[in-house]
């Protein structure tokens, strides 16, 4: 079975990138429960988050608060909250979301766990146009930030 994510990283799959760097990548999630919700993962195909070497583990976390703090001046959020739930993709990822409501990190009013898989009721969530994530990426866009060596915002795949 492909990994989506994996298939974002080698460029077969299009996606809204935020940051992208030699060991991470921050893109938009393409159903988002709030604006400006997007996730950062590591490029290694790794499963579950608490595999990750301690190094990346901890890249992954400088990377989604640097995010987090561009989600505060663009989205005037009350909360920025960081979530590993750990199901969806088989490939480690961190999500952020604004909160602007105390609900707003949860998902269950379009997903529910049935055995060990996630399954979306997708009709209630609006997917975004791809212009409209290129935004939302470019608007939280790291690449200016001092100590790292990242590239612009930019899509991937075609």
């Amino acid at each position: 079975m492909k990994c989506i994510f994996c298939e974002i990283i080698a460029g077969r799959e299009r996606a809204s990138v935020i940051y992208s760097d030699e060991r991470v990548l921050a893109l938009m999630t393409l159903h988002p429960s709030q604006p400006g919700e997007c996730m950062v993962i590591p490029k290694q195909h790794i499963d579950h988050f608490t595999d990750l070497p301690d190094d990346l583990a901890a890249h992954l976390v400088v990377v989604a608060q640097k995010i987090g703090r561009k989600m505060r001046q663009g989205y005037s959020p009350k909360r920025v909250g960081m979530v590993v739930h750990g199901f969806g993709v088989p490939h480690a990822h961190l999500l952020l979301v604004a909160q602007h409501n105390p609900d707003d990190i949860t998902s269950g009013r379009f997903a529910r766990i049935v055995g060990e898989k996630v399954v979306y009721d997708l009709a209630g969530i609006r997917v975004p146009p791809r212009e409209e994530l290129d935004r939302h990426a470019a608007l939280l866009s790291i690449a200016e930030e001092p100590n790292q060596s990242p590239q612009p915002a930019r899509q991937t795949g075609g």
